[in-house]
């Protein structure tokens, strides 16, 4: 329980909104007035009485002193660390303030008790207990602020009063809390109060750091990118200032980049309007990143650049022959093109309606043949930038006409990509395998082409990713294809179709002279005087070791010759240089596989025997020899009806049954014993059943084969045909004439039967070819056999192949 003790009579040294409570020692500023009344009255009267001089220390907050104090002695007189005057004062203990009264100096002296603040000894329970929490909250609140100094200071203090009073060197305490400690006169309850003023600071700075936590954690990618971000711009202006850069220099600049490009007037406007989305937009927003996107790629592409196209036509055409042999009609093509174009530019009328001179051609035929080669060498005689497109398997839309901006990894489609891989607005674009584009749920590419490939619309080409009109009027575009029929009508309408067909033995041979022979020799090492394949030996590969319509199989067949010779040199079997002949290919690759049916043995031929015609056909691969084999059930047997093997489709299935019906009808005018017909099976076969065949061309071949199997006559080994057959009889026209007639030349037939309105198609056929064939064309299905039928001879019965 505090007591009251002697009076004392001291000067005021008046704290203005601080508080100074016993023990602390805190240093006060002289040039205040107050402050050196204050210590001079103390001074003056410590002249007289023993000790140091004593002052009191009363809050004044708001200008109302405080109804305790605190008696302070001077420590020290002298200057702070700013070099101003100040005394060094200590707090000694509480004093009640009393009345006023007189005394030396310009100060205010007042009466007051010193306050008894003693805890008797030994200290209770519930007390030592407090002192205990207070010593573990404050050691707690020091070890956050690193002050571990401070920590065994506090913990050596035992004296109630003094560790209440301790905390009147916390930071976080207000005045109005400091002044409540200083009036609270019991230590105890003093202690309690320091101790709940700790307590609730702590659980604050809890939840202060846990806020600050959460709020850390809270910060996302896209503000961690803003500050960053402010970095790098900082990072980049400190290096334009080095290197002594104007701000307009920097290469993010866009609006000066999209006004100094040579852009077309609407796409200026289309990326200054998003120009000025980007510098609305933040930094952090990733609309932000589209648009610098869209930007880049705007910029990239060649709006106003054009190559000059190479006008002199003889040079281009002789370019063309010296790169490929064959290929009349593309060449031609190309020639015309180039000479319209040149009238077109030399009479100012270089765009015309908005749209320029531009092209689209198909070139339709089967592998090898040299089309996609032939892009390349059409750039090179114009004079042009050449791309190529790969679209096989291509099956998504997006691929063609672009993704939206709004996709994540969203590009501009193949078409704008070529143009900019380019770096032309005119340059060759071969769009390679254009029958091999699929379609799924992702839609079709081959509709999204319908505006790339149309000369009416694709001055205005809108790509979903641009979003503005590009032109592509003046692109010359070079479509491949194996198989005209794969692609969809109305893209092939858009396109002029230019067929190559394949190439005869004579242009096989020279493409092996003067193409496929330097190349493969440069690939095995060797040199021109060193090893050479004389013209036998190629017609023999040609001929013999290869059937195609391309040159493929050709050039891997003189690879392998070429690495046997290499690979003999190198084991000292072989000495070079040497000159490969027809007669030395066996030894060196093997036997030929593709032997012509007229130069083996009669006995071994397949028209050996009745019921087996030679037919033509067309395939991916080009023009093939196709046989057809029939025959007559056992009548035992009582399997009536017609059966079809060789995976046939439809449209064959019915020609069969035409044949079959036609010579059931009219077989008695032919002589032919059609009463088998009536009574047997007929099994009509084509052989390579693993490949499937459909088309109405082996018409006339069936009918034949049939012809032939009841009437006991062989099929002549050197005839082949083709043609459709009607009820009546008659031949009706076919397609592939020019590639038929070419399998026919390569598998060594001499006699070709077509239709009389195919012969138009003869005029495709190189003269070379049909220098060789003996073609005949007919209406009626009673010339073919005429022509193709062997003599019966004069004592011979028809013998009848039977099924088993």
């Amino acid at each position: 329980m505090a007591s009251t003790s002697t009076p004392l009579t001291l000067p005021v040294l008046p704290l203005d909104d601080e508080v100074v409570l016993p023990g602390m020692v805190v240093p006060l500023d002289l040039s205040d007035s107050e402050v050196r009344a204050a210590v001079e009255a103390a001074q003056a009267a410590a002249r007289t009485t023993p000790g140091k001089p004593r002052v009191l220390l009363v809050p004044r907050i708001d200008g109302t002193y405080a109804g305790t104090g605190v008696l302070g002695t001077v420590e020290q007189v002298g200057r702070l660390a700013d070099g101003d005057p100040g005394a060094l004062i200590r707090g000694r203990g509480r004093v009640r303030i009393g009345a006023g009264t007189t005394g030396p100096g310009a100060a205010l002296w007042v009466e007051g008790t010193r306050v008894d603040e003693s805890v008797p000894e030994p200290l209770p329970g519930q007390v030592a207990e407090l002192v205990k929490e207070y010593k573990a909250l404050a050691t707690a609140w020091l070890r956050k602020r690193g002050a571990w100094q401070v920590v065994d200071r506090v913990q050596a203090i035992d004296d109630v009063s003094a560790l209440a009073d301790n905390s009147g060197y916390s930071p976080f305490l207000t005045t109005d809390q400091k002044v409540e400690l200083l009036e609270t006169a019991d230590p105890v309850a003093r202690l309690k109060l320091a101790t709940q003023q700790l307590r609730d600071h702590l659980a604050e700075q809890d939840v202060a750091e846990s806020i600050a936590k959460d709020v850390q954690e809270g910060v996302d990618k896209q503000q961690r990118e803003f500050l960053l971000r402010r970095q790098l711009e900082a990072v980049r202006k400190e290096l334009r200032e080095l290197n002594g850069e104007q701000e307009g220099e920097e290469s993010d600049d866009y609006r000066a980049r999209v006004e100094a490009a040579d852009l077309p007037e609407k796409v200026r406007e289309a990326a200054l309007k998003e120009v000025d989305k980007l510098e609305r937009s933040s930094d952090q927003s990733p609309e932000g990143s589209w648009i610098r996107t869209w930007l880049d790629t705007v910029l990239e592409m060649p709006w106003n650049e054009r190559t000059e196209d190479a006008y002199d036509i003889q040079g281009a055409q002789a370019v063309l022959d010296a790169e490929h042999s064959g290929l009349q009609d593309v060449k031609e093509r190309i020639t015309e093109y180039l000479a319209v174009r040149k009238r077109r530019t030399d009479r100012g009328l270089g765009v015309v309606g908005g749209r320029r001179g531009g092209a689209v051609l198909a070139l339709v035929g089967p592998p090898g043949v040299g089309k996609t080669s032939l892009g390349e060498s059409v750039a090179h005689a114009m004079g042009r930038k050449f791309v190529r497109v790969a679209l096989g398997g291509v099956r998504d839309e997006a691929e063609i006409r672009g993704h939206r901006r709004t996709y994540v990894g969203a590009l501009p489609g193949r078409i704008v990509r070529a143009v900019k891989e380019a770096g032309s607005m005119n340059p060759v674009v071969l769009l390679d395998e254009i029958d091999k584009v699929g379609s799924d749920f992702r839609g079709d590419p081959a509709a999204a082409l319908l505006e790339v490939l149309d000369p009416a619309q694709n001055h205005t080409f809108r790509d979903h990713y641009l979003e503005v009109e590009l032109d592509l009027s003046d692109v010359v575009f070079l479509a491949t294809a194996n198989v005209l029929e794969a692609i969809p009508e109305a893209l092939a309408d858009r396109m002029e179709i230019v067929r190559l067909d394949g190439y005869t033995e004579d242009e096989k041979v020279v493409i092996a002279r003067d193409h496929l022979l330097p190349r493969q020799l440069e690939r095995a090492g060797l040199g021109k005087d060193e090893v050479a394949i004389d013209e036998g030996a190629l017609r023999k590969l040609a001929g013999e070791y290869t059937r195609e319509a391309g040159v493929r199989t050709l050039e891997r067949s003189i690879a392998r010759l070429l690495r046997k010779v290499a690979a003999q040199h190198e084991l000292g079997e072989r000495e070079l240089p040497f000159t490969v002949r027809d007669e030395d290919l066996r030894s060196l690759i093997g036997r030929p596989h593709h032997v012509p049916e007229s130069a083996q043995d009669p006995a071994e031929r397949r028209t050996s025997v009745p019921g087996v015609a030679t037919g033509l056909a067309v395939t991916g691969a080009g023009g093939d020899v196709l046989y057809v084999e029939a025959s007559l059930a056992d009548p035992e047997t009582g399997a009536a009806g017609l059966t079809l093997t060789g995976q046939l489709g439809d449209v064959m299935k019915e020609s069969a049954q035409i044949a079959l019906s036609f010579l059931r009808s009219r077989g008695a005018e032919l002589e032919l014993p059609v009463g088998d017909l009536k009574d047997r099976g007929v099994h009509i076969h084509f052989p390579a059943g693993a490949v499937p065949k459909d088309g109405p061309s082996a018409g006339v071949t069936m009918t034949t084969a049939l012809a032939s199997l009841l009437s006991g006559r062989l099929v002549r080994t050197d005839v082949a045909m083709t043609g459709e057959v009607s009820l009546t009889g008659r031949v009706l026209p076919i397609g592939g004439v020019k590639q038929k007639l070419l399998a026919a030349h390569r598998a060594g037939v001499t006699t070709v039967i077509i239709p009389k309105r195919n012969e138009p198609d003869l005029d495709d056929v190189p003269a070379e070819v049909l220098d060789k064939l003996d073609v005949h064309a007919v209406t009626d299905v009673r010339q073919v056999l005429e022509l193709a039928l062997a003599p019966a001879t004069a004592d011979a019965a028809p013998e009848v192949p039977v099924a088993a």
